[in-house]
């Protein structure tokens, strides 16, 4: 089975003029602005696919013309459903935009909606090829904690953990490096079978915890050398 691969939408049926419309935000008969189902999302507000890789150009013009039309300024004069309507829907497409703006909230939002990353999934786990050098870590920064403790000269200590800050901030271009060439396959296979979309998932999760560990490790780095 081959999964859905657009955003595009079904056809609703406008609340006021009761026709059906292929539009995404207006009627296309009488041009009132529609309800949308529950079940639409932020690539669909956009009226794009699934596709991680967005021209950044594109999205805010689309943006800065929805934002427009949807603006409740445009609904004073309207029905209350009418006005209903555009409140929430401003309110979904500045939502929409911070996600799809940003290169890791867009994978984030992405594998949440085809149901393989739920919300605020970061497991902080070290990858196996970094256990050594994290334990090394930690092992400097309980030293670091210690001789600021007792008043010892912390140079060397510091120096360390320098060298150790930005051999992390490598490992975490790395991660970035990968999780772009995923998001790219994953544009390619759009049209291909469930298996191989659900193994590219698969790996982009994976590469998101990585992230989020190896970004840790640096944050915490940097806020104990602030410190010295």
């Amino acid at each position: 089975m081959t999964a859905p691969t657009t955003t595009t939408n079904p056809p609703l049926v406008c609340w006021n003029c009761h026709e059906r419309t292929l539009g995404t935000h207006f009627c296309s008969s009488c041009g009132k602005l529609l309800q949308l189902p529950q079940a639409v999302d932020y690539f669909a507000l956009f009226e794009m696919p699934r596709k991680l890789w967005i021209e950044m150009g594109g999205l805010e013009q689309k943006f800065l013309q929805l934002s427009w039309k949807l603006h409740p300024d445009n609904y004073v004069n309207a029905s209350e459903k009418e006005r209903e309507f555009s409140l929430k829907r401003s309110s979904e497409l500045n939502d929409a935009y911070r996600t799809l703006r940003d290169p890791i909230s867009r994978v984030e939002y992405l594998l949440a909606i085809e149901g393989e990353r739920k919300d605020g999934e970061k497991k902080q786990q070290a990858p196996p090829e970094l256990l050594e050098e994290v334990f090394e870590l930690n092992e400097s920064l309980d030293e670091l904690r210690e001789a600021k403790a007792s008043g010892e000269d912390l140079t060397a200590l510091k120096v360390r953990l320098e060298e150790a800050e930005k051999n992390f901030q490598e490992r975490l271009k790395e991660v970035d490096g990968e999780l772009q060439s995923t998001a790219r396959e994953w544009d390619a296979a759009l049209q291909a079978d469930h298996a191989t979309r659900k193994k590219i998932m698969t790996r982009l999760n994976e590469l998101l915890n990585r992230r989020s560990y190896v970004r840790n490790l640096v944050t915490n780095v940097a806020k104990e050398l602030a410190e010295v």
